[in-house]
């Protein structure tokens, strides 16, 4: 019986595939793993952006423009003068905010609306099942969306408590929001009622328009802001979601950096076993190619097993992202950990653009780690390749040293580079060409490494060393996934662990005192009567209280709010209270009062020491000097720090919203901590904190933030072990013959074993030594490139010298013992038949 041509080109790819099931396996599940997480994270962060954006949707509904301030609000006698305007069709006031529902660790999102307005603009939130038409307009009544209703286990005719600041009060649930596109877990009310609950009264946050047909909301927007006082914006919805969602673009596109990641590495195994698989068929290539098969032949045959695998990879890499992804956003939510999407009811759905460009990725990944495998297969001369030991001399054209060279010039040229629109691409692509460059290099790095390197101690020792002299460009090709996941593993636990231990340092610098009292979040109407303070001040036990005041300020209409620190500080000795970088420049006599900026809000407004800066309040522009800038690890958009009297001066109110106490000798936290509860209002649930429990709490929040971060460490690491186990795998089993020439030569099992454990040992502490080096300096750009490009803060740079060593310790001693298995596997079929096959 003949077989086609067809037939046979699908057994000259199949056969090799099935008779190395091991090899195959391993680079399918590195395929599958860094697919299922790079689909897996931005399908998360797809989900969660998404909701975010139609949550803002659903508050905007069919408004043209949203007049909105910080989180304080603004005088609601600006509603009818702006509502009364010949271009406004329709307006809708509303006032958002947070309550604390007692015994939930996550607020409730509150909406006080204009039911009748708000049928007009925000349709979806003035219609319910349940209850009565009249309750939108009852004082004691709410509703709450189907995702609330499930989140707090409720029903009409329940009662919720609510608490915001030092305001209680307990509701009655009237009834759940009739319309499926509020998925956001929020509650709604009447504006009046609102206000009065949680005193607001006079005070929107929002003022939503729509305008008659044939009105220019461009130009309305222009002619306002010159009326407006200072603070507020007015823009269109649009621009207010697309300002809002890039406070979490710089997160959600590292993850999607670090999740490419793991594919990356998936095809530099494919890479490692592709190139050794080479090595070991290079007489049956040879052979092809004297039976006529041509170089481009014997290429594209090599890159289809990759495609073959690449599939096999990506479509179970697909599905198990899929699965993720869906419990994650389930058990987790949709922040990964960072607070961005909080109270969003986010549920996975089928993403087809993104399904399919994952596949493609991981199958392009395959690819791309079969190329230069696929060059050196067809390359091979067919009469030099045929004979016995040709081996040793593959991957040599791969030892040039300019590609690697110019790669890393222009890797280290392209960290000068400024952030495109607020990300760190420079820095992205300079890592990728420093560890593409090193990894060039590798042949070039492993010969001069090995001719270095003394030739003592025992025979197997002294072989192992010779071998690799003799044959460095199989030794470099399997350095390649070992280097690139040391590197990757130790840039992220360098740069982590600096951030981690830069971020307790600070935590103990903005922590001094013993106790801490915080209000819940919620009205900023809300906060410390001066009559408690006094309290709080002659409480027996309290040597000093230091008050601040927290608000919402919005210096530009192009920036997200900053956060506002109205302190009791000494000008004198700020440094002292706040973790200042560099010199204290207090302003002279007749000079605007300091202000202290933390770094971000330097780098954002180009501010430095001396700079005036204007901050709007009570609706007029209060200039201030920079006398300081800070480091501070919260507050993204950046943060302001005052005098709590200046403060006062210019708003009418310098009541406070935190306080930290100082104890006098003798008297213990709790004792005090009973104390305080005891003045406050009954009922109410206070933060209470010693500063080792709020730094336990960042810590946790810290390490939930980095989740992601370390599972797509622990990816690349079992990727790099995957690695190391087929390269000394297939190298074992390409120099069976050599084996079987030794065992002739007198040698045991035992001590050709030792010999391969010895060459593992060195390939392996080459490689990780490599990668340690490569690792400590993308830690670098990650730490100052990548992550001040991100976020506007620096840290200082830590090691983690214990878990890089044992990382370091653990990884060669599997080295060793995967070179040895692989010997004693190429050596199972006897002596006699492995050098046969030379003659």
């Amino acid at each position: 019986m003949s077989l086609s041509a067809s037939a046979i080109r699908r057994a000259l790819v199949l056969a090799p595939l099935a008779g190395q099931k091991g090899r195959a396996a391993l680079s399918i599940a590195a395929i599958a793993l860094g697919v299922a997480l790079g689909y897996g994270v931005q399908l998360i962060n797809s989900v969660a952006a998404g909701e975010f954006e139609h949550a803002l949707r659903v508050l905007s509904g069919n408004a043209d423009l949203s007049l909105h301030g910080a989180r304080g609000g603004f005088p609601e006698d600006l509603y009818p003068e702006i509502a009364s305007l010949p271009e406004v069709a329709a307006a809708s006031p509303l006032i958002e905010f947070e309550a604390r529902v007692p015994g939930e660790t996550q607020p409730l999102k509150l909406l006080g609306i204009d039911v009748f307005r708000a049928a007009r603009i925000q349709p979806d939130l003035a219609v319910a099942e349940g209850g009565e038409s009249m309750d939108f307009l009852r004082p004691e009544t709410l509703f709450v969306s189907r995702a609330a209703a499930q989140w707090l286990s409720l029903r009409a005719g329940d009662e919720l408590a609510l608490q915001t600041g030092l305001a209680r009060a307990k509701f009655k649930v009237a009834g759940v929001l009739a319309s499926s596109a509020v998925r956001e877990r929020i509650g709604v009310m009447d504006i009046a009622a609102a206000q009065r609950a949680f005193g607001m009264v006079g005070t929107i946050t929002r003022l939503d328009l729509r305008l008659r047909p044939g009105a220019d909301a461009y130009a309305l927007a222009a002619r306002l802001r010159e009326r407006l006082p200072p603070g507020l914006v007015i823009e269109t919805p649009q621009a207010l979601a697309e300002r809002n969602a890039s406070l979490s673009r710089a997160y959600r596109v590292n993850l999607d950096v670090l999740a490419l990641v793991a594919i990356f590495t998936g095809s530099l195994l494919v890479f490692s076993s592709q190139a050794l698989a080479v090595v070991r068929r290079r007489g049956e290539f040879a052979l092809l190619r004297a039976l006529g098969m041509t170089r481009r032949g014997v290429a594209g045959r090599v890159l289809l097993e990759a495609a073959l695998l690449g599939v096999a990879g990506a479509l179970p890499g697909l599905v198990l992202g899929h699965l993720v992804s869906g419990w994650v956003l389930q058990h987790y939510g949709a922040d990964l950990g960072a607070g961005y999407f909080r109270g969003l009811d986010a549920r996975v759905a089928l993403d087809l653009p993104r399904l399919m460009l994952f596949g493609l990725l991981g199958i392009a990944a395959s690819l791309a780690g079969s190329i230069v495998a696929a060059r050196e297969a067809a390359r091979a001369e067919p009469a030099r390749a045929l004979r016995a030991g040709d081996e040793q001399n593959a991957f040599l054209r791969v030892n040039k040293i300019a590609p690697g060279a110019t790669l890393l010039v222009l890797g280290a040229l392209t960290t000068l580079t400024p952030p495109v629109r607020g990300l760190p691409i420079g820095g992205y692509i300079s890592i990728a060409l420093l560890l593409l460059g090193v990894l060039a290099l590798m042949p070039r790095i492993s010969r001069g490494a090995f001719q270095l390197a003394p030739m003592r101690g025992p025979a197997p020792a002294r072989l192992a060393l010779a071998q690799l002299r003799g044959a460095p460009g199989p030794a470099g090709v399997s350095l390649a996934a070992i280097v690139a996941s040391v590197a990757l593993m130790a840039s992220m636990a360098i740069m982590v662990f600096s951030f981690r231990h830069s971020l307790d340092d600070w935590l103990e610098r903005v922590l001094p005192a013993q106790l801490y009292l915080r209000i819940p979040p919620g009205s900023e109407a809300t906060l410390i009567p001066a009559s408690l303070e006094t309290q709080f001040v002659r409480l027996p036990g309290v040597s000093r209280v230091q008050f601040t005041r927290i608000e919402q300020v919005v210096l530009s209409p192009e920036h997200a709010p900053v956060t506002l620190l109205a302190r009791d500080i000494d000008t004198s000795r700020a440094d002292q209270l706040l973790p200042l970088l560099g010199e204290q420049r207090v302003p002279g006599p007749g000079a605007p009062p300091p202000a202290w900026i933390s770094e971000a809000l330097a780098d954002l407004y180009q501010l430095r020491l001396g700079s005036v800066l204007e901050i709007p309040m009570n609706g007029r522009r209060a200039p201030f000097t920079v006398a300081g800038i800070w480091r501070d690890y919260i507050r993204q958009q950046g943060a302001i720090v005052i005098e709590r009297a200046q403060f006062a001066r210019l708003t009418g109110s310098g009541n406070a919203s935190e306080a930290a106490f100082w104890l006098e000798p003798g008297w213990g936290t709790a004792e005090l901590a009973s104390r305080i509860r005891s003045v406050l209002p009954k009922g109410l649930e206070s933060d209470l904190f010693e500063p080792g429990e709020l730094r336990d709490i960042s810590l946790r929040i810290f390490d939930r933030t980095f989740g992601v971060t370390y599972a797509l460490e622990a990816v690349a690491v079992i990727i790099g072990l995957f690695a190391l186990s087929a390269s000394f795998g297939a190298l074992a089993l390409s120099r069976r013959r050599e084996f079987g020439m030794l065992r002739h030569l007198g040698m045991t099992r035992g001590q050709i074993g030792t010999m391969l454990a010895f060459e593992g040992t060195l390939v392996s502490a080459l490689g990780v030594g490599t990668g340690l080096a490569l690792g400590w300096i993308i830690s670098l750009i990650l730490i100052h490139v990548v992550n001040r490009q991100s976020f506007h803060w620096t840290m200082d740079l830590h090691m983690p010298w214990g878990p890089l060593g044992a990382f370091a310790a653990v990884l060669l001693a599997a080295a060793s013992l995967t070179a040895w298995a692989g010997a004693r596997s190429a050596m199972q079929g006897g002596a006699v038949r492995a050098v046969s096959e030379a003659w």
